[in-house]
């Protein structure tokens, strides 16, 4: 395996041509013939999920607000933890997969310092921290007896959902499962991951620019996804050139500033010179009106900490566990050996990116469904036959 491709563990895929179709549901809507251009306007939730609600959580920091997106009424409660600068939208596609499959409930969840949801110490990205959260949402929203709860965390929230279940955070777990997330793999990446995070565009343009980056840089293959998926990755950059100001107060900035440069000039043609690259600087300050919602170069000091020591305790955890990967090689020795001894129940996704359940949410789908039915968590429905695995 490749440097770059080590990266994938923080929840960032590096850049290289993005696979058409991808295996997910838009295969379709990714085949399109020549001359046809691809639609990358923004699609809202409420096309996946059946509501949306803002959790309140009382600690000792006081009140937070967790944004989580629900659908189902009956049978287990998948809880969905994204990948680090993902949000809760990157399961969409997804949700709409496994509701359609067996009788469940999904509950998708904003991680603190990312997508909608609001609490007071932002910056404490901490494994213990965020695997609180998860556990404080879970007792905010079904009290002293909840409902049987499985967790499904991809990259980081892969993570944070084995240290969620290592510490008993949730009385009622029914089983876990990590998608893409292996400590060896993930560790090696840790020292090149800045160079990396360097390398992606600072702003977008609009959310139409940054879904099409999306999609033909391969961090999301699946086109259907990343145009749910990317609304809950970047935000209005929060400046002059964003919207909310008047564009007559952006001109007059603009108007001011060549003022100041013409009585500056030492002579004409320096003068025309400094006005133009002016003038280009703020037509592209003007352009760049979307970032990213998190920077994920200052969450450094935690990665360690949500990897290190995690197939270990991934295996320690006494609940039924599922393992989905892209490929077989990011595997490490524990696991290995584990996945020898049938500790846990592995599958293999192949000719997908590292957003596993993005890039092909219907195979997702039904091995999380074949997975439930084998261990009698629920029932099947729509005629949903599951084929079990071979490994």
């Amino acid at each position: 395996m490749s440097t770059l491709e080590k990266h994938l563990h923080l929840g960032r895929l590096p850049p290289r041509p993005a696979v058409p179709g991808g295996g997910g549901q838009s295969s379709s809507k990714m085949r399109m013939g020549p001359g046809r251009k691809r639609d990358f306007s923004p699609v809202p939730w409420s096309q996946y999920f059946e509501s949306m609600e803002d959790v309140v959580v009382e600690n000792e920091n006081g009140k937070e607000t967790f944004r989580i997106y629900k659908s189902g009424s009956e049978g287990p409660v998948l809880l969905l933890l994204h990948g680090g600068g993902h949000s809760a939208l990157s399961w969409a596609v997804f949700n709409s997969a496994i509701i359609n499959r067996i009788q469940c409930r999904t509950v998708a969840l904003d991680l603190r310092s990312h997508g909608e949801t609001k609490v007071r110490n932002p910056e404490d990205l901490s494994a213990e921290t965020m695997s609180k959260d998860v556990g404080n949402v879970v007792e905010a929203m079904y009290g002293d007896l909840p409902p049987p709860i499985m967790l499904i965390g991809h990259s980081m929230g892969g993570a944070i959902a084995v240290h969620t279940a290592a510490s008993n955070l949730v009385p009622s777990l029914l089983g876990l499962c990590m998608i893409d997330v292996v400590e060896g793999t993930a560790m090696d990446a840790l020292n090149s991951m800045q160079n990396f995070l360097r390398s992606r565009p600072k702003t977008f343009k609009s959310i139409e620019n940054a879904i099409e980056w999306s999609v033909k840089s391969g961090q999301i293959r699946n086109l259907e996804s990343a145009r749910v998926s990317m609304v809950g990755q970047v935000k209005q950059c929060e400046d002059a050139a964003s919207p909310e100001v008047p564009k007559a107060i952006v001109e007059g900035i603009i108007e001011e500033e060549e003022e100041e440069e013409e009585e500056e000039e030492d002579y004409e043609g320096r003068g025309s010179l400094n006005k133009r690259k002016k003038e280009d600087d703020t037509e592209t300050k003007k352009e760049h009106l979307y970032t990213w919602r998190i920077e994920l170069s200052k969450t450094e000091k935690y990665w360690d900490g949500w990897f290190r020591g995690l197939s270990n305790l991934f295996l320690s955890c006494s609940t039924p566990k599922l393992l989905l990967l892209a490929g077989v090689d990011r595997l490490d020795k524990d696991l290995t050996i584990g996945q020898m001894q049938g500790k846990f129940q592995m599958q293999v996704l192949p000719q997908c990116g590292h957003a596993v359940h993005e890039d092909a949410p219907d195979k997702v789908a039904e091995a999380v469904a074949t997975f439930l039915i084998r261990h009698r968590f629920t029932e099947p429905i729509g005629g949903f036959q599951c084929v079990f695995p071979g490994c």
